[in-house]
């Protein structure tokens, strides 16, 4: 069970069910649409177009700021989220983009837009964000399970968390060796996973910078618990195919995949 039993309450019953009844349109439109049959063509030709290379998935947590970004400027690399705000301190802008939390995408929908980068999102926002400011898209259906889908042209499931899509990402697309930084797995703030708060804080001590979600900001605490049981699906499918994900995260507190230093990992 992805959740514990505590944290299933009326308004997150409810609110799946809603979900689940708006997703019957998203449905049909993935299935027969000409939007989605233009996607699926898009994605087909990124299958497997990076076999055997490697790529960094650079996730959003503290830690990235003591991490020597020079190593990671001449790799592929997959970000997500606001980690745009850190591109002129890192001096690069790194190849993919991955977003697929609603409240990013309704919130910051004009930053993301701008980014020039191939950026993939979630498909129910393909009319904000459309496939000619750059944009492809996952289908991320409803679901009361996590498992890894291999082939993004079929509905995947998120594992809670983007950095779990951009890890199906980077298997469709062929890399053997994925090495994620930055993914803390610890969060001060408390609350319920998955509910929308607005920010009271005046910085935010969670994430890479201090205003990446910044005071009055609509956002979701993190569901850690769900994110492990899907990131051993990942490791699972990774190892099964005879490629690696490496965790180069400093101090971080995901015990899911093998630890390993950047530099060390980027000549493994």
């Amino acid at each position: 069970m992805r959740m514990a039993l505590g944290e299933i309450t009326f308004d997150r019953a409810k609110h799946a069910i809603e979900r689940r009844i708006r997703d019957q349109a998203v449905r049909w439109e993935w299935a027969f649409g000409a939007d989605a049959r233009r996607n699926r063509a898009r994605l087909e030709r990124l299958r497997d177009s990076c076999a055997g290379e490697c790529v960094v998935v650079i996730c959003n947590g503290p830690s990235l700021n003591r991490v020597d970004m020079n190593l990671v400027k001449e790799q592929k690399s997959i970000c997500m989220n606001r980690s745009y705000i850190m591109f002129d301190s890192w001096g690069f802008v790194p190849t993919y983009f991955t977003s697929i939390n609603h409240l990013v995408l309704d919130q910051f929908s004009e930053d993301i837009k701008g980014l020039e980068m191939v950026k993939f999102v979630d498909f129910t926002h393909r009319r904000k964000l459309p496939e000619n400011d750059g944009f492809l898209y996952f289908r991320i259906p409803p679901s009361f399970r996590d498992s890894f889908q291999p082939d993004l042209t079929r509905p995947i499931t998120s594992g809670g968390t983007v950095t779990y899509v951009s890890l199906q990402l980077a298997f469709y697309m062929g890399f053997a060796k994925v090495i994620i930084i930055g993914m803390d797995h610890r969060f001060s703030a408390v609350g319920t996973p998955n509910a929308s708060e607005i920010r009271s804080a005046e910085k935010d001590d969670d994430h890479v910078h201090p205003d990446y979600f910044p005071k009055g900001i609509k956002w979701q605490l993190p569901d850690l618990y769900r994110s492990e049981l899907a990131y051993r699906e990942a490791r699972t499918m990774f190892e099964k195919n005879g490629r690696r994900i490496i965790d180069a995260t400093i101090d971080g507190a995901c015990n899911v995949f093998e630890k390993m230093p950047l530099e060390k990992a980027l000549s493994a």
